[in-house]
């Protein structure tokens, strides 16, 4: 008996099945960091690998689709942003939106992307959309270095908008984003191990959401235009989190307290509802996928 306890105590880590489908088990996915952070560089180095362009396609995405909003929506529609220039308006919403629809996009495919590695060795498999949430970062942090050297333009040409304290809850707007992407990934992504088309209908899903998301326009333009279908924006979380990051970065637009507390209770019940059927899914997904 004491010899069969010594050779268990030998072993430096013991795998063993979830009890519980709340689980992050952050302890275990912090002794597997190196791995995290390896993945984190993959996603980096690879995308834009063998392109001509390498990681400037991370300048010109936002940057087009500003022009292009700036063309259709301002100059075309005549949808006015106040006192603050329409590109950089349009550009302020496209960076925190791109980050929401990175993390969806990228890990609502997880299961089926890397069925492979997960049916050869074992790791927390929450490693994966974690890897993808903070990668996005990375991108979120060079296309923000985008708007800043614009706003510094701006701010030369005579604009009146500037930034202040309120700078420092812009960090809480992107984890709201990347905690409601990440949800809706982990839920989306677990559905695509029995249902193929949904990794189809969610590109589209999220560009029709796109328009609904305050992303091109003010709020206050819709409720006043349209107020027949207001109730689509404001029952719409990530509107809110668009709107407050202008505000918070251009001084443009409205502040919802109601409508922050409303999104941020959104968030967490959806990463809850992705983290049990992300756990409950890995623990029968290859025979699926």
């Amino acid at each position: 008996m004491n010899k069969k306890k010594a050779i268990d105590n030998d072993w430096l880590f013991e795998i063993k099945p979830k009890y519980s489908n709340f689980s992050l088990n952050l302890r275990e996915v912090w002794r597997y960091r190196d791995l995290l952070m390896l993945f984190v560089k993959r996603d980096i180095v690879t995308v834009y690998k063998q392109t001509i362009l390498g990681p400037l396609w991370y300048f010109i995405q936002p940057l087009f689709t500003a022009v292009i909003f700036t063309i259709i929506f301002n100059n075309v529609a005549g949808i006015e942003t106040g006192k603050t220039p329409s590109f950089l308006f349009n550009l302020a919403g496209i960076i925190v939106w791109n980050y929401f629809t990175a993390c969806l996009n990228e890990t609502s495919d997880t299961f089926k992307k890397n069925a492979g590695i997960f049916g050869k060795v074992y790791f927390p498999r929450v490693i994966m959309p974690m890897a993808t949430v903070i990668t996005n970062l990375i991108k979120l942090g060079i296309q923000f270095l985008i708007f800043i050297g614009f706003y510094i333009f701006y701010i030369i040409k005579g604009m009146s908008n500037t930034l202040d304290y309120k700078l420092i809850f812009f960090p809480f707007l992107i984890i709201i984003m990347g905690v409601l992407g990440l949800g809706l990934g982990m839920i989306i992504s677990s559905m695509v191990t029995k249902y193929r088309d949904l990794s189809f209908l969610v590109g589209f899903g999220v560009q029709l959401l796109m328009y609904i998301s305050a992303v091109m326009y003010p709020m206050a333009l819709v409720k006043e235009k349209l107020p027949q279908i207001g109730w689509l924006i404001e029952y719409n979380p990530l509107a809110y989190v668009v709107e407050t990051a202008r505000y918070i970065l251009l001084n443009e637009g409205t502040i919802s307290i109601y409508g922050l507390l409303y999104t941020i209770i959104t968030a967490i019940v959806v990463f809850l509802v992705g983290l049990v059927i992300f756990n409950r899914t890995e623990k029968s997904f290859i025979d699926t996928v």
